[in-house]
């Protein structure tokens, strides 16, 4: 394994986080809070850090190979998590390091899970944080990395981005890895300044426009108000989240391709039609079933913005869904697995790897009537790869399999099934909130130290597809091939 690459790697996400923290320096400045100060101390240290890194260590060989990008890319969200949690413990607004770090890993995940139980309690420099993070986290560091430095742009660190785009196909749009890279940030930033225009259009103030923007953007959730979004008590401000919620859930090729002009190939995406077919069918039917709570038109805003916000996993809430029939409860919790479209800022399962698997069982089936026919399963009308149908069969068992091993810990601790179920099914599927304790409008704040680490791992391990944390975790792989 290159190991000098990985620590170059590891010194440039340092370098970026750094300088990522003195947007906050400058929102504390503005707002004359002494908190900047351990956001520029912070900073300068990662810079120092960071350079001698790069330079101490700068590899004569810069081509990446797969172990080695699984691991680079999962080492440098623990480190992200590890140094973002430090101005929140060394301000005393997160006193204890451990909340610090579940709260910082949630941050970058874009799970939005939270330790605080009195959010607007924070200075605006740590709330302009919480957001940066979902913000950062949701196109991805690495990504950025590819577009910023050109000796990481090399064919060979497909492997980069393999490891940290959600999805099980990786299509580049464009011949270079850098070019598609700042293409991807590029829509990024301008779906991000769009949504900031609209909020303000709408009458929001500019630090809240910015922050809800950030945390829909990561599809992260943080919010800058104890009750989150239903602090903009107004449909407009909501309409608009929920609608970006859904862009952003979005795979990013689908924009790629409506750039390029190429409609015909944007509008077959398979998984395009069954995202937004799926999201009409939820929102109808939960707005159906809770219209004995709500007038219907709240009924139904209410549908799609939850709708909206669980099955991109962002976690916003604008009320408590725990009084919720149990239809609708049911139905959130199925989407929470499902999650957002492959090669979105979204978590979850994914939409393509629910409609390979239906191929692959129809197919089964299909051999079953007839053993001699030979059948190929098809995705947008093309044949997909036979690895690409083994993968996703492997992530579904190795999915469960986590799911499974967390359940049984986080139970160690004795919460309801309810509470605990859905603790570790918001947090692997980087969605948030829960049901029961752990709801819209409850917090891990109470979880044991044991329970934090385990979501904390699998936050991680959902934000980056299982594999490269496991890898991480695998002896093997660091022994000399």
């Amino acid at each position: 394994m290159n190991k000098r690459i990985i620590i170059y790697i590891l010194g440039w996400v340092l370098i970026v986080e750094g300088a990522a923290m003195q947007a906050c320096t400058v929102t504390s400045l503005i707002y004359r809070e002494h908190e900047g100060m351990y956001f520029l101390l912070t900073g300068l240290c990662c810079a120092v850090l960071g350079v001698l890194a790069v330079k101490v260590k700068k590899p004569k060989n810069m081509v990446l190979y797969q172990k080695a990008g699984f691991a680079a890319t999962a080492l440098s969200w623990i480190l992200l998590a590890l140094v973002g949690a430090l101005p929140f413990f060394l301000s005393g607004e997160i006193p204890n390091y451990i909340n610090a770090f579940f709260e910082a890993t949630s941050g970058f995940t874009t799970t939005g899970a939270s330790i605080l139980t009195n959010v607007e309690g924070l200075s605006h420099g740590m709330l302009m944080w919480r957001s940066l993070m979902n913000w950062l986290g949701g196109m991805g560091v690495i990504v950025f990395l590819l577009a910023l430095i050109p000796k990481l742009g090399g064919q060979q660190n497909i492997f980069l981005m393999k490891a940290e785009s959600p999805g099980p196909i990786i299509g580049k749009a464009v011949p270079k890895m850098r070019d598609y890279a700042a293409l991807l940030y590029g829509i990024y930033i301008g779906l991000t300044l769009t949504e900031i225009i609209l909020l303000l259009c709408g009458g929001m103030g500019f630090f809240d426009a910015v922050n809800a923007s950030f945390a829909t953007a990561g599809t992260g959730g943080f919010g800058v108000h104890n009750n989150n979004i239903a602090a903009y008590n107004t449909h407009y401000f909501q309409t608009v989240i929920a609608i970006f919620m859904l862009l952003f859930g979005t795979n990013f090729s689908f924009y790629i391709l409506l750039i390029a002009r190429k409609f015909k190939l944007a509008f077959r995406m398979e998984e395009l039609w069954f995202y937004y077919g799926i999201v009409a069918l939820s929102t109808i039917v939960i707005g159906i079933n809770i219209l004995s709570i709500y007038p219907a038109n709240e009924a139904f805003h209410q549908s799609f913005f939850y709708v909206s916000s669980i099955i991109t996993t962002t976690g916003f809430g604008i009320g408590d869904v725990n009084h919720w029939p149990q239809l609708s409860k049911g139905i959130i919790l199925v989407i929470t697995f499902l999650g957002a479209m492959a090669g979105s800022t979204g978590g979850g399962f994914k939409v393509s790897r629910m409609i390979i698997l239906a191929k692959e069982v129809k197919k089964e089936f299909s051999l079953l009537i007839h053993p001699r026919n030979i059948r190929t399963i098809k995705m947008d009308g093309k044949a997909i790869d036979h690895n690409v149908t083994r993968n996703t069969s492997v992530f579904l068992v190795v999915y469960l399999a986590v799911f499974l091993g967390s359940f049984l810990l986080v139970s160690i601790e004795g919460k309801d099934m309810v509470t605990t179920f859905t603790a570790v099914a918001a947090n692997l599927n980087n969605t948030g909130p829960g049901l029961g304790a752990v709801g819209p409008v409850g917090n891990y704040y109470d979880m044991s130290i044991l329970s934090k680490f385990v979501l904390i791992f699998d936050m991680i391990a959902g934000r980056l597809e299982l594999f490269p944390i496991l890898l991480l975790i695998t002896p093997s792989a660091w022994k000399k091939s």
